[in-house]
């Protein structure tokens, strides 16, 4: 079974997945990164693939995935890094990056160097649907690979089901149409929205994603989710503390969660 799917299977609800952007702070920090998560219980480790424009991120991601390619991160490094790391890691590793530098690589070396790394998906948060549908899935599915799809407060119910039909993994719940970015609380709006997705009775599980921060944004995800997910609040923190584990430290203290 895909450890992604195993994941879900296993815990329901609660579940914390953390994204970072791979070859920041420092070029040689994945291995270390990826076991504190683990070690500090984290669910599910999203490992980001730096790019140029990443046209869907606020400045702080997008500030580290700049800096992580001044530093010298590509993908070819990035899976050499995972694979010295594979026979340490028992938590599902997904790939998050843009379509630009994944077709560079070739879609199927990509979906080939995942499998023997250890990654168990990937996000691509600008890969069409229907590309997804005729072209990707396929080649993703001869290496079991979950090609999760992000959701937004403007994608229509008929989209929505439609993503549920033709993923098996879980979908990406976005909670807004901004950048991704810290924030304190969500609105009624917001919650409302929540709320809607989650009448849908979808088969996939949830997770919501952009915003999460804090102990309230955190317990809302959590309410109307399996789970949550917090990239710019850890990248942040690793900036703050120069270390990866007080970083993760710091992050769960913050989020009020006690290990």
């Amino acid at each position: 079974m895909n450890p992604i799917n195993a994941l879900f299977q296993e815990k329901k609800r609660e579940i914390l997945s953390v994204y970072f952007t791979a070859g920041f702070p420092a070029v040689n920090d994945t291995e270390e990164i990826i076991l504190a998560l683990q070690d500090a219980g984290v669910g599910l480790v999203e490992v980001g693939i730096p790019f140029s424009d990443p046209m869907a991120d606020g400045p702080v991601i997008q500030e580290s995935s700049a800096a992580a390619l001044r530093n010298g991160m590509n993908l070819q490094l990035l899976f050499s890094q995972l694979d010295r790391v594979k026979e340490k890691v028992r938590i599902p590793l997904i790939m998050m990056g843009y379509l630009n530098p994944v077709m560079q690589y070739g879609f199927e070396n990509f979906c080939r160097d995942c499998k023997k790394t250890g990654v168990s998906g990937m996000i691509i948060p600008d890969l069409p649907f229907n590309d997804y549908l005729n072209e990707y899935k396929p080649i993703a599915g001869q290496y079991d690979l979950k090609v999760i799809l992000l959701i937004t407060p403007e994608t229509s119910d008929e989209r929505i089901r439609l993503i549920d039909a033709h993923t098996d993994g879980f979908i990406y719940m976005v909670s807004s149409s901004a950048t991704t970015g810290v924030q304190h609380s969500f609105d009624e709006k917001r919650l409302d929205y929540f709320r809607r997705i989650g009448r849908m009775g979808l088969r996939n599980p949830l997770l919501i994603g952009f915003g999460i921060s804090n102990r309230d944004t955190l317990s809302a995800a959590f309410e109307h989710a399996a789970g949550a997910i917090i990239g710019s609040r850890f990248l942040n923190l690793l900036t703050e503390e120069k270390n990866p584990k007080a970083a993760t430290q710091k992050l769960l203290e913050s989020l009020g969660i006690v290990r």
